[in-house]
């Protein structure tokens, strides 16, 4: 026989997961909900800890699930309750989240290439970036003060899994300030061509580098631009001010995952 039926919603499991979706920690008990097949398959291959797999009453457990994991069979209404999206899959999991630190963000390369997220509030936007991270061979992700959670709910799903391996650690701007030490130069970027702003085709970023993304609106403070090292662009024919976060910080890592390609074929 399977797992009983869970009919109430205030079961403690139950609360526990709606906590986690809705980003309390405390009640939570620190754990994250994820949503969904594919999120589930991603975190095993990731090597998450699942702590409870929630499964509709319309829906058998996945195979994938490993043995002693709990299981708990929701009804359909309380399973609807707790889940954000639209059209639930049926499957939801609290994981333990992993704990990354400054030295998993600098990687064992000696050139680290890091994103620095300075006061994003769009989870999309910061999902998109750990995704593209993980894509271009960013050795990782640190989030400043005033940027979402990379655990809020958008930002996992727009991150597609890469969240789970992809290190990101939340700084203050003295940390970002401290790369300088280890080597690292500071690149902002800036939606505007200047004097002293470099086009990203030039920018060299086969060196140990952070690049900095600001807040959406406002861009980054003047604290952050009296910090960095250069300041980089993308050039945009079209009639545009600025690219939109995600879209300019998964362009400038693209460009130095092909400067870093390229330097490698000469070596």
């Amino acid at each position: 026989m399977g797992p009983d039926l869970i009919s109430s919603r205030a079961n403690a499991r139950v609360k526990q997961l709606r906590a986690a979706f809705q980003g309390h920690a405390r009640l939570s008990g620190g754990m994250v909900a994820i949503e969904g097949d594919h999120l589930l398959e991603e975190a095993l291959r990731s090597g998450m800890v699942l702590k409870t797999v929630f499964v509709s009453e319309r829906r058998e457990v996945p195979k994938i699930v490993p043995r002693g994991v709990e299981v708990m069979r929701l009804t359909e209404e309380v399973f609807g309750s707790v889940v954000e999206t639209q059209s639930p899959q049926g499957v939801a999991a609290l994981l333990v989240p992993p704990v990354w630190v400054m030295d998993d963000v600098m990687g064992k390369a000696s050139a680290p290439l890091i994103l620095v997220a300075v006061g994003l509030q769009d989870p999309g936007n910061l999902g998109t970036l750990v995704r593209s991270s993980e894509a271009f061979g960013a050795t990782g992700v640190l989030t400043t003060a005033g940027t979402v959670s990379a655990w809020n709910q958008k930002a996992v799903r727009a991150s597609v899994g890469s969240v789970f391996r992809v290190p990101v650690v939340a700084v203050a701007a003295s940390d970002v300030e401290g790369l300088k030490r280890r080597g690292v130069r500071l690149i902002a970027a800036v939606g505007s061509d200047g004097a002293d702003v470099i086009a990203a085709r030039e920018m060299d970023f086969t060196a140990g580098c952070a690049v900095m993304i600001g807040n959406e609106g406002a861009g980054l403070a003047a604290e952050w631009m009296e910090m960095c090292d250069a300041r980089v662009t993308i050039p945009c024919p079209g009639d545009v001010e600025s690219l939109n976060a995600a879209v300019a910080g998964s362009l400038l890592l693209y460009e130095a995952s092909r400067q870093r390609q390229g330097v490698g074929s000469r070596e």
